[in-house]
């Protein structure tokens, strides 16, 4: 069985339904399940108690209160019952057992990340309901989006993958991309799961953060984080996307990808830079360059 852990936000407001909604989901399609619930902020402790799951307060923080990725990656690998852990955000919905496909990988390490559908959800979900899940993804391809290659917001993974997380801030972008750069290094398999693991990623906004930025693509968290962030990660050439998965998970097993997949892609018309990039990362883990 898994064990699967986030850091939830505060559950306020709407931050509140929409992180019920995504345990409720967990707790439905993986009932056999270990879940964490890692951190101190208001009601993750009363949330915990009420769902009859364990939560771990004690985690260690940046300056600006902002728990740390490796305190929590480390703390994950040390108390989970389990072999395989999912690291997954507080806001995704689980759509179905993730355990078969988990069995169609036969490596001894890999790393397991896949694409997201972003909906709008501002009501609690009745998970009671008759094919919840099957209505729910269909209003998320009529209603939703299919997101872009960049933003992971689960990976599964053996217990003993070599991670070694930098501390990295919780809910700030880099980490997530470094992460595929890091075990892509190490030549271990990185596999993109979006055609048999269907998730949705409720939309919010961040106004929780002071540096909380909206955009054309999402909204983010800018300000020191992201610089941190970045500079943890060495910059823009040690991260990488599902873009750079070296396999596809598919209903016929694995396969290879084209490489690089973005030449294949509209992004090469409109982002050019996004391919030279791929290229110059290809020619560095060649050439070691």
């Amino acid at each position: 069985m898994l064990t699967i852990f986030t850091i939830p936000k505060p559950f306020i407001g709407h931050n509140n339904i929409i992180q019920r909604n995504a345990i409720r989901s967990w707790l439905k399609v993986l009932p056999g399940a270990e879940i964490l619930l890692f951190g101190d902020d208001e009601g993750v402790k009363e949330v915990a108690e009420e769902f009859g799951i364990k939560n771990i307060p004690d985690v260690k923080k940046d300056e600006f209160n902002k728990p740390l990725l490796n305190s929590i990656f480390n703390l994950a690998k040390s108390l989970s019952k389990n072999d395989i852990l999912v690291n997954i955000s507080a806001d995704i919905i689980l759509l179905s057992d993730i355990v078969p496909v988990v069995r169609k990988i036969h490596f001894p390490l890999f790393l397991v990340g896949g694409r997201r559908w972003d909906l709008d959800i501002k009501e609690e979900i009745n998970f009671n309901e008759k094919n919840w899940s099957e209505l729910l993804l269909k209003k998320a391809e009529n209603q939703g989006k299919l997101h872009g290659f960049c933003a992971i917001d689960y990976f599964i993974f053996p217990k003993n993958l070599p991670h070694n997380l930098p501390p990295f801030a919780v809910g700030v972008a880099g980490w997530d991309n470094w992460l595929i750069y890091r075990i892509r290094s190490l030549k271990i398999p990185v596999i993109d799961a979006t055609e048999l693991i269907s998730i949705i990623h409720q939309n919010h906004d961040y106004s929780y953060s002071p540096w909380g930025k909206e955009g054309k693509l999402g909204g983010r968290i800018e300000g020191p984080e992201l610089k941190r962030n970045f500079k943890l990660a060495g910059g823009s050439l040690n991260m990488l996307t599902l873009r750079d998965s070296d396999w596809i998970l598919t209903p016929q097993g694995l396969k290879r990808p084209k490489f690089p997949r973005i030449i294949f892609s509209k992004l090469s018309l409109f982002y050019p830079w996004r391919v030279i990039l791929s290229i110059r990362r290809k020619l560095r883990e060649l050439f070691q360059i």
